[in-house]
């Protein structure tokens, strides 16, 4: 089905997710301004939050199915499959973020029915970031979804540490978005445009590859970019944001958010950079540097949601080495990855939700000793999320790394490929500590870990993710396929006149 956004029709079809998940958002809305008391209303509220996402994700379904593209350049929206793949992975982690935040909203007594809103709201403003093809939508896209993610990180205001988690992450997030816009700004200064394939066509066309004002613009999008992907230098919120806010928040953050981050920044820097040369030796230096402070740092933690905070940015690290590629391969490396992470850290974050109280913030790595005994399935499913996180063969883990290493090898990274093994090998000194206190240490005392425990959907969408992180550890070749053809139809826009530079 080939597509002409500039008909009305065309366009309401190109946006049929983001236009189901509006209208479904504005009836919840309208829902949780009538009932937002009981625990009932809290449940009414995540049961239509997953009505609308299943929706959602049957019409981003119908696009792929009926292979919907664009008739030449895309004024304002992408329609590839690249855009479609990014939006089963945010409705995905947003899903499973819901089946998990049940019980814990309700034991925390969080009786807010707004935090499912704001989930939906954020997962809109994911799939604008992904699917955007102008810098602007994708500005607009990434602040929706920042705004959203603001409220939630703090959404426990019985907690000091949630208010100090959200006012950091507000005060550095708008600070990040400044960097951002003016960096669209200096792009449009030297392009004459935001669309992204057209500023493709115009850096081959014009021969602006090495003009300081774009140079500038792209150096400024990259330290936006670096924020919301929590990448060195650009991290210090991440530990304290991720720390501070509710568990199922934290995972929310560390898997759909980043993604999101990583979608956009793929697509900005194949689409309309792809002429530059300078952009993948900068991402390169973010990588190398990432991938070593945050392992590093990562050793030096007992807390387990710290830990696992420096993790998520030492992945970030991993996943720059993929975009730092610049092709289709690294690109399907980078979705497969971020597939395979979704899984396995909201799995980790859920399981240190069950295990801890009023925020997990105190919840040390000793304390799971002995859990092996008392809760062997959950233990199993921690310590498959820590091996997977580990890279270690026959989890999902293990082949999005190796996917990784294969994309840099072809793309003449091969330092950076061994990096990227080395510090793995040093991520082991924080991984298997978690399973020698399960399985190897006894538990303080007999009752230690009577309270982990899931409810029903808790344990529905914990069996998904540890399911999937295994099976696509064994038999990753649907997926693999899946991710390389739609990072095929991610390439540099070709075929129109270039613009005046002055328009």
């Amino acid at each position: 089905m080939t597509l002409d956004l500039s008909t009305t029709r065309d366009l309401l079809l190109g946006l049929l997710p983001e236009i189901a998940l509006t209208g479904w958002a504005l009836v919840l809305l309208v829902v949780v301004a009538w009932r937002h008391k009981t625990a009932g209303d809290l449940r009414l509220a995540g049961w239509l939050t997953l009505a609308g996402f299943a929706g959602t994700g049957v019409a981003v379904w119908w696009l792929w199915w009926t292979m919907a593209r664009t008739a030449g350049i895309a004024p304002m929206v992408a329609v590839d499959d690249f855009r479609y793949v990014a939006d089963w992975l945010f409705l995905g982690a947003a899903g499973l973020t819901v089946l998990f935040s049940f019980d814990y909203l309700e034991r925390e007594q969080l009786l807010a029915p707004e935090y499912y809103l704001l989930l939906v709201f954020a997962t809109l403003g994911m799939m604008l970031m992904a699917g955007g093809g102008d810098l602007i939508v994708i500005f607009l896209g990434l602040e929706l979804m920042s705004v959203a993610v603001y409220v939630l990180a703090g959404i426990d205001r019985k907690r000091a540490k949630a208010a100090e988690a959200a006012l950091k992450y507000f005060l550095l997030g708008a600070f990040a978005s400044a960097f951002l816009l003016y960096g669209i700004a200096l792009v449009y200064g030297a392009t004459g445009t935001t669309n992204l394939a057209l500023i493709g066509i115009q850096v081959a066309s014009l021969g602006l590859q090495s003009n300081l004002l774009l140079l500038l613009g792209l150096g400024l999008l990259l330290v936006g970019f670096g924020f919301k992907v929590a990448a060195v230098p650009f991290h210090m919120w991440a530990p304290d944001v991720y720390d501070g806010a509710p568990t199922p928040v934290t995972g929310f953050m560390a898997t759909a958010v980043k993604a999101a981050g990583f979608a956009a920044l793929a697509r900005v820097l194949v689409v309309s950079f792809s002429g530059i040369v300078a952009w993948p030796s900068i991402v390169v230096g973010l990588s190398f540097v990432t991938m070593i402070a945050g392992n590093l740092v990562a050793l030096a933690q007992r807390s387990l949601k710290r830990m696992l905070a420096y993790s998520s940015v030492a992945h970030a690290g991993y996943i720059l080495v993929a975009v730092s590629v610049g092709n289709a391969q690294g690109t399907a490396a980078l979705l497969f990855y971020l597939v395979a992470y979704g899984f396995t850290s909201l799995a980790a974050f859920a399981l240190l939700a069950a295990k801890g109280r009023g925020g997990e913030s105190d919840v040390q790595i000793d304390d799971l000793a002995g859990l092996a005994a008392t809760r062997p399935w959950l233990a199993f499913a921690l310590a498959v999320c820590m091996l997977s996180l580990l890279g270690f063969p026959g989890t999902a883990g293990f082949i999005g790394k190796w996917y990784i290493l294969a994309a840099a090898v072809a793309g003449g990274k091969g330092w950076l490929a061994a990096l990227l093994v080395l510090t793995s090998v040093i991520s082991a000194g924080y991984y298997l500590p978690v399973i020698m206190a399960m399985y190897m240490k006894s538990a303080p005392f007999a009752d230690a870990h009577a309270g982990m425990r899931f409810g029903r959907l808790g344990r529905v969408a914990l069996a998904v993710c540890v399911a999937a992180v295994l099976y696509y550890g064994i038999r990753p070749n649907r997926l693999l396929a899946l991710t390389e053809g739609s990072a095929a139809t991610l390439a540099p826009g070709m075929g129109a006149a270039p613009l005046s530079s002055g328009n």
